[in-house]
């Protein structure tokens, strides 16, 4: 017989905004989830009438408050500022500035006015207390069943929970009967703040259509005789008519911080004073105090530094200590957003490293438990689901794992990102081998629809409509969980017999930090899934849906909430595949860039490094970081400072730099090293310098990036959104500024350090020159032609000097081009042939604040 050895309830949540309920369920006692939920549906019920009413009530002092919402754009940290502010992100230009494809991208949502005081001749006040006054009576006299009978016949839905049919029904009695969803026909209801869709728009997505004004249908009322007979009937009977019937005003603020004390902490991107003025434009208020506040905001990196007292005595009071994401995100969709999806504080150690990986929180790693195998499958399988419609974006987690001199262990484990404590979670042991097998099938089905076998054996599956989807994960081991952490750092570059300056370059890329930062960066950094040890099945499955997508939107003819649903049905699908800690809703072709291709793009080489790396920690060799060198297969010197190389790179580095702008502070940059680099993969120095029209050109990479480029070479651009950095296509992308790449170096302000490539680059034979993208760009890919994207700003080329083997360097000062009406700043290089760049020199660079002074730090 099975031994349950852990059991802890999943407690059912259902927030109706601003306000949260939660049922505790208690451990020893099992509740019947129809009882559960019926506690909840009285608790929706009365706050439905609660909520709705003090919406209304409110609605002079906000009028007296509002102001038009303007939209914040997300950056790749979500941290980043407004207006004429530049855009430090992965790719650099914004979509709008690409005419030529206007209506082509999510059409932005206009700004909606606060609805007017008067409706048929009553005050918006007079109409809430006469809708709370009409709630009541009817409640009183009619029942449930009734309350069905009504929905039913004026064509609503009938179905759900009691609350919610009286809900329903009360605001159709009062308002009109509402019609269908434009976008899906699905059926709308009011969910505190505005009417959402309760539809589905496809297997991967729920309907996601919200509106605050969604139109009615202008009939009478159809009432049954039991209603026409009721104590109420010349009370609903009022509203019968169309004409007579109130208009509901959906109060509409940009105050999502109202009621709201925030304090804030540290270093951040922007002043504490710029915040301080957004917070109280939003209705919040700032404390220089911990005391009673809502939350504390600080950077991620107050961690890593061990925290002020101000962190600590928040931590100590249980307060969330959040990133400033959740300002930029709460400001930006006019709501306070979940802040467990923000926290900075709790532990993200990784809790799963990769296929034959035992979950952490089993703790039967601790007594040499290992993957169960048979046959050739691992029963370890991790599943995620997004589905913003419903507000969903969980994760699962199913092993069985067998344990020396003990039975063999089932481990389940499923919840919402962001909130461990309330997640669904079981140990159970099993004595019998087959049963285990056979109930870990069931919940395999059970959780996804599909079949086990199938999937395993031939990666066969089908998406079902609110079940997982599978995140197909590699035998290896996460490079968060394998490289080389702090403490480990420094006794690895001291054993090192590598040049000093190679081993302290190779301790940067066999450490953990850079790629955790990545991932965190990008939202990518849930602990539960290993992200790092993603299978080469499941990337391609990733990069195949972002190329359909993109083409599909390039020839789509809908606009408006049509095409918003297209968007919204791949956003959905896109963070099922690609697990993210706090997903959205792509809006336009620059977002697509910057959170899809560059993320899915750092992914994929992360997951090379996580192969190369392997479990440093487990090493029993004397020197592991020269160990990796030889592995990445290729020569890296130090370039001495007093040869002419290094003197003509730091000329190029001066003349083409201009400073990085982050919000309200500049950066500039200094070099501190540069080193020779010769790759095995790919074109050699010697291979292409016997190519035509060749020049040495920088490439912008993340940290993160670069082991992989070392080890294989340059890849082309995953695919060809009309944006900068993409726009002539799947190709590999280099420029004449420093400045171009250092964007793409740029890290974050707490972590300065980042690394620019100088790649030689051949043009080739046929040099195509463009400034707005092509319709087509697999023409100039198939005829493999040189593109250069001409910018607003270039090289003097009065200044260009030849440098080795015919190879000239654009190193002039940047000038105005005559291009002022080009999409691209700076000019843009794109091949499509791998054999034309060869990457010669990494140069490390810091990037320094430029004449800036910060608040004084708490």
């Amino acid at each position: 017989m099975n031994q349950v050895r852990r059991l802890k309830p999943r407690c059912s949540i259902l927030g109706l905004p601003p306000l949260k309920f939660q049922v505790s369920v208690q451990e020893d006692k099992e509740v019947p989830s129809s009882t559960r939920q019926k506690t909840l549906d009285l608790k929706r019920l009365d706050i439905y009438c609660i909520h709705q009413c003090s919406v209304l009530r409110k609605t002079e002092h906000l009028r007296d408050l509002q102001e038009f919402h303007v939209h914040e754009k997300r950056s790749h940290s979500h941290a980043h500022g407004t207006g004429d502010e530049e855009k430090i992100m992965t790719r650099k230009q914004k979509a709008d500035q690409l005419k030529s494809n206007e209506g082509k991208e999510s059409p932005k949502k206009p700004k909606v006015e606060a609805d007017n005081d008067q409706h048929n001749g009553k005050a918006t006040t007079e109409v809430a207390k006469e809708f709370e006054e009409f709630c009541k009576s009817v409640r009183e006299h009619l029942s449930v069943a009734q309350m069905r009978k009504i929905l039913e016949a004026n064509g609503q839905d009938s179905s759900g929970s009691d609350a919610s049919v009286v809900i329903k029904c009360l605001d159709m009695l009062f308002y009109g009967p509402l019609e269908k969803c434009q976008i899906c026909n699905g059926d709308l209801e009011f969910d505190g703040n505005r009417y959402s869709c309760k539809g589905t728009y496809s297997e991967w997505s729920s309907c996601v259509y919200k509106t605050r004004s969604p139109a009615r249908k202008q009939e009478p009322l159809k009432l049954p005789d039991s209603v026409l007979n009721s104590p109420v009937a010349e009370l609903v009977k009022k509203y019968e008519d169309p004409k007579l019937r109130p208009h509901r005003y959906v109060g509409v603020t940009d105050k999502p911080f109202l009621g709201m004390m925030i304090s804030l902490m540290g270093r951040l991107s922007r002043t504490h004073q710029y915040w301080k003025t957004k917070i109280e434009k939003h209705g919040g208020t700032v404390s220089n105090s911990v005391v009673g506040v809502t939350c504390l905001v600080a950077s991620p990196a107050e961690r890593e530094r061990g925290g002020s007292s101000k962190l600590v005595e928040a931590m100590e009071r249980g307060l969330q200590v959040v990133s400033e994401a959740w300002l930029l995100d709460s400001i930006e969709k006019q709501e306070a957003q979940p802040l467990e999806a923000y926290d900075i504080v709790t532990d993200l150690a990784l809790k799963l490293y990769g296929k034959r990986g035992v979950y952490k929180d089993t703790r039967l790693q601790e007594q040499g438990g290992q993957i169960f195998e048979e046959d050739g499958i691992l029963y370890n399988c991790v599943f995620s689901l997004c589905d913003q419609g419903g507000a969903i974006n969980e994760y699962c987690i199913m092993q069985l794992v067998k344990v020396p001199d003990s039975n063999l262990h089932l481990y389940y484990k499923k919840g919402r990102v962001g909130d461990d404590p309330n997640a669904e979670e079981r140990l159970e042991e099993w004595k019998d081998v087959d049963g285990a097998v056979k109930e870990f099938v069931r919940l395999f089905e059970e959780v996804t629809g599909n079949e086990f076998e199938p999937w395993e054996r031939e990666k066969k599956f089908q998406k079902k409509p609110l079940k997982f989807y599978p995140i197909d994960i590699d035998d290896g081991v996460d490079v968060r969980c394998g490289g080389l952490g702090l403490r480990q750092l420094g006794v690895a570059a001291a054993h090192c017999k590598l040049e000093p300056m190679v081993a302290n370059f190779m301790k940067v890329l066999c450490s953990q930090e850079i790629y955790k930062y990545a991932l965190m960066e990008m939202d990518l950094d849930a602990p539960d899934l290993p992200m790092g040890m993603l299978s080469n099945v499941h990337l391609k499955r990733c990069e195949e849906v972002l190329q359909e997508f993109i083409e599909k939107v390039k020839s789509m003819k809908e606009s408006g909430p049509k095409a918003e649903a297209v968007w919204s049905d791949f956003s959905q699908r896109w963070f099922t595949l690609m697990h993210s800690s706090r997903p959205f809703i792509f809006r336009d072709y620059q977002e697509l860039a910057d959170h899809a291709a560059a993320s899915f793009e750092c992914v994929r080489d992360i997951v090379v490094a996580s192969h190369m790396i392997g479990h440093m920690g487990d090493d029993t060799l004397d020197d592991p970081l020269s160990d990796r060198y030889k592995k990445i297969g290729c020569s890296i010197s130090p370039l001495d400072k007093d040869s002419e190389d290094y003197k003509m790179i730091l000329n190029y580095v001066e003349k083409t730099y201009e400073p990085v702008k982050l919000a309200d502070i500049e950066y500039g940059i200094s070099v501190e090293n540069i080193f020779n680099v010769e790759t095995k993969e790919g074109p050699s120095f010697d291979e292409v310098k016997k190519l035509p029209n060749k020049r040495l050109l920088w490439c912008g990479t993340r940290s993160s990036n670069l082991l992989r480029h070392l080890h294989k070479g340059f890849l082309p651009a995953s695919c060809s959104p009309p944006v900068p950095g993409y726009m002539f296509g799947k190709g590999i992308v280099c420029s004449d500024a420093a400045a171009e790449a250092a964007r793409y170096g740029f890290t974050a302000v707490d972590r300065p350090e980042g690394f620019l490539v100088l790649a030689v680059f051949s043009q080739g034979e046929e040099i195509v020159e463009l400034k707005n993208p092509p319709e087509d760009t697999k023409p100039l890919e198939e005829k493999k032609v040189c593109v250069k994207g001409l910018g607003r700003k270039k090289p003097d080329e009065s200044e260009y000097i030849d440098w080795k083997d015919d190879i000239k360097v654009p190193c002039g000062s940047l000038i105005p081009s005559e291009h002022q009406d080009s999409p691209l700043e700076y000019n843009e290089y794109t091949v499509y042939d791998p054999r034309q760049v060869s990457m010669r020199f990494l140069v490390g660079v810091k990037f320094e604040e430029k004449d800036t002074v910060m608040d004084a730090q708490d």
